[in-house]
């Protein structure tokens, strides 16, 4: 397509050097290497405390989320104090129906959640994935109030999943891509047309 031929289509804007540098080019892998084990050393970190904490996983599973759960919704009522709560109604509402009442599984899937995300991002292994659900995560700590570090992790985390072909490259991803591919192009393992000829 030539400099001065019309655009007709979002799909004919290319992108530039730089995104395709940082999204495509197998040698932003370096890069994405730091970025995604350090973020992967903080979700280990977040993980691992948990694992190890009583109150999230073992004999008291559940009493940790439920207090975490408990403040939230707390949040959420409007009052003199409180003119504009921190945490939506509607998130709440969520909370209190479907967290609380199954507070010790959703404990058991935060904290090893945390590990397998951090493991994913250090690992290299369907990275983007791995940063996807630490996005979810972060989105979910946020809408319960809790800043913390929320913001400081999903930003990168939004990069990697951008970055996710080359994210993970050197990292388990450029043996498992390959094979397991995506939903839109499959990969060596689920790929059937040789088979059908």
């Amino acid at each position: 397509m030539s400099a001065r031929a019309k655009i007709t289509s979002p799909a004919q804007f290319r992108e530039s050097k730089t995104a395709h540098f940082l999204f495509a080019d197998p040698r932003a892998s370096v890069l994405w290497l730091v970025v995604r084990v350090w973020l992967g050393l903080q979700w280990i970190e977040a993980g691992w405390h948990k694992v190890t904490d009583p109150a999230w996983v073992g004999a008291e599973a559940g009493a940790g989320i439920t207090g975490f759960v408990k403040g939230a919704i707390a949040k959420s009522i409007v009052s003199e104090t409180n003119p504009r709560p921190s945490v939506q109604g509607w998130y709440a509402s969520y909370l209190e129906t479907f967290v609380l009442p199954y507070a010790e599984i959703y404990s058991y899937v935060v904290a090893f959640g945390e590990v397998a995300v951090g493991l994913g991002l250090i690992l290299g292994m369907l990275t983007g994935i791995a940063a996807f659900f630490g996005v979810l995560m972060n989105t979910n700590f946020l809408l319960a109030g809790t800043v913390s570090t929320n913001p400081i992790l999903a930003i990168p985390a939004i990069f990697i999943i951008l970055a996710w072909r080359n994210a993970g490259w050197l990292g388990l991803d450029r043996f498992v891509l390959p094979l397991v591919g995506t939903p839109w192009q499959p990969g060596n393992v689920f790929d059937h047309t040789e088979a059908k000829k």
